[in-house]
């Protein structure tokens, strides 16, 4: 069995980005050779110097959702009581209109029967006077909430807050409604945002479309699970959420006719990886397909539909960085991180990026 340990390693809270690059394509470049193992020190936008006319860039173009609420108890006598903060997860399956799984804290209190009046963004209570109740309580800090009114689209954008990662130790602030999406961002659904896509602009799609690289797109909504670190002494004990998807038949088509044709296929993300090998056939041959996908990337797979990744700078012990570990063995892999430190690479969602190629 492979130790979970094996994928441990250190990162002083220094080299975390807690903000985004003033702009997206100034992020650095970590190249690392899958054959090789060399790793090269290059800037994001040399990207189009690793792809060669007729390969196809697959990315995924799901949406953060404003889906962070905080709001207050509301007591027997109507005054304001404790204060309740809400993610949305999805909707409840077979639950009533407007009823939501969601992360609930302080669970403690969240009792069923509770109704939370919610606060602004700026934290006043709303005018229009939004709330939720509770109907129900799990043991893993989950539960369900009925909203009134019952579409959060209603409310989100007065209500709502952009629900950045907690290891970046700070609230949501205005420019993370922008810049914590990517430019491409079109389905809402996503607790996270597919952070390898964050570098991006449109100017990126036309320097690479002129260099006759193709664009290609899927929908994978990236659930709370993303950033759970794999708590269970070896890999293989570790259980996957689920996470919903959408692959469409133009994309699989697409990809298809790349790999026919000779041509490579760049995977914007690890998100974008789990949905093409879930729905790979051994010989690399993709099927558009919808579902939901609990698919598990650890050495020693090795990706049938996918030939090159880029994708940032990931947690120890996480199923990132065991998924980035199935395109290069784990060794080579933090050793670029290793490199990447050295250098004053940032890490994580807002951090730098790696090409593994």
């Amino acid at each position: 069995m492979l130790d979970t340990a094996l994928f441990d390693y250190d990162l002083p809270a220094e080299f975390i980005a807690r903000y985004p690059a003033e702009r997206r394509q100034d992020s650095r470049m970590m190249v690392l050779d899958r054959q090789s193992g060399e790793a090269l020190p290059r800037r994001f936008t040399d990207l189009a110097e690793f792809l060669r006319p007729g390969d196809l860039l697959v990315r995924n173009n799901t949406k953060v959702r404003r889906g962070r609420f905080f709001g207050l108890k509301v007591n027997p006598g109507g005054e304001p009581g404790a204060r309740f903060e809400v993610l949305l997860l999805e909707p409840c399956a077979g639950g009533l209109p407007g009823e939501w799984k969601v992360l609930l804290r302080p669970g403690k209190r969240a009792k069923p029967g509770v109704k939370v009046m919610l606060l602004t963004a700026e934290g006043a209570p709303d005018p229009q006077g939004a709330f939720f109740t509770v109907t129900a309580k799990n043991d893993d800090g989950t539960g369900c909430v009925r909203f009134d009114p019952p579409d959060p689209d209603l409310f989100e954008e007065r209500c709502g807050h952009i629900p950045l990662p907690s290891y970046l130790r700070r609230e949501d602030e205005a420019d993370d409604a922008e810049r914590y999406q990517t430019v491409y961002a079109e389905v809402p659904g996503a607790v996270a945002a597919p952070t390898a896509g964050l570098h991006f602009t449109p100017e990126t799609f036309s320097a690479l479309e002129a260099a006759g690289v193709g664009v290609a797109t899927l929908t994978l909504h990236v659930g709370i699970g993303t950033f759970k670190p794999v708590e269970a002494e070896h890999v293989e004990e570790h259980r996957m959420h689920f996470e919903d998807f959408v692959l469409p038949a133009e994309t699989a088509a697409a990809i298809n006719a790349t790999r026919r044709a000779g041509g490579r296929i760049l995977a914007v993300g690890t998100t974008t990886v789990r949905v093409l090998e879930s729905c790979a056939s051994p010989d690399g041959t993709v099927m558009p397909q919808r579902g939901r996908t609990d698919i598990f990337l650890y050495p020693p797979y090795r990706p049938r539909a996918v030939d090159m990744l880029l994708t940032n700078f990931h947690l120890p012990k996480s199923t990132l960085l065991m998924l980035v570990s199935c395109f290069a063995p784990r060794e080579k892999v933090l050793a670029a991180y290793e490199l990447a430190k050295r250098e004053g690479f940032r890490f994580y969602s807002y951090g730098d990026c790696m090409l593994l190629k």
